[in-house]
């Protein structure tokens, strides 16, 4: 690996007006005052990272389940997945992976699978890694049926600062385990619900690495 590769990551596409409108507001502030100017240099490369895409070295075992985004494990619960996913009413356990604005915000499926359903919901942009998040805040929830015939419920949740949750796959989409899935602005956060009787690996706290970070084993 060169040394460059440790610095320099390829940014998602999703990104690229962004960091162009940020550079543009750069040289207007340099025409204002340098040291506004430079301070735009800095959020424009923050831009930059922020959206950066790279890649990731994704578990080949059967039955893993890993981290569908980069962040720290915030919260490990019972919990009732959306009600907008149409499951039946029983707590199954959540484990909350919660993104500041200094991760990297793309998501990865947590395991290999067909997409079975999407729903969105409007709501809140509340600080992402409350309890009360995952019931007030704007979210996108998909069902991953994966090979097994289980469900695996995941949920991007918006928060404080995320306007904007971006989905890059559709109803009846076949996953690969790791496969970029969508992406959240400007911090956030992800639920899993894993299946009854699955037990997470991770502990409060954790640092995850989507795509690469085992959450939880099937096989155990």
């Amino acid at each position: 690996m060169r040394m460059t590769d440790t610095f320099i990551k390829p940014m998602h596409p999703e990104g690229r007006k962004f960091v162009a409108i940020f550079a543009a507001i750069t040289l207007v502030l340099f025409a204002v005052e340098d040291i506004l100017g430079w301070i735009g240099v800095g959020l424009t490369v923050w831009c930059y990272y922020f959206f950066r895409d790279p890649e990731r070295v994704v578990p080949d075992r059967p039955g893993l389940i890993i981290s569908p985004a980069d962040g720290i494990v915030s919260l490990i619960e019972p919990a009732t997945p959306p009600q907008e996913l149409g499951l039946p009413d029983v707590p199954l356990m959540r484990v909350s992976v919660f993104m500041s604005v200094f991760n990297c915000h793309v998501n990865r499926a947590p395991a290999a699978g067909k997409v079975e359903k999407i729903a969105y919901r409007p709501g809140k942009f509340l600080n992402a890694s409350l309890d009360k998040a995952s019931e007030d805040n704007e979210r996108n929830s998909l069902i991953i049926r994966m090979e097994d015939d289980r469900i695996l419920p995941v949920v991007q949740i918006a928060g404080l600062v995320a306007r904007r949750i971006v989905s890059f796959t559709q109803e009846g989409a076949v996953l690969d385990r790791g496969e970029r899935f969508g992406l959240i602005r400007f911090g956030s956060r992800l639920d899993i619900y894993l299946p009854d009787g699955v037990a997470p690996v991770v502990k409060i706290g954790q640092t995850m690495v989507a795509g690469e970070t085992v959450l939880a084993d099937l096989t155990a």
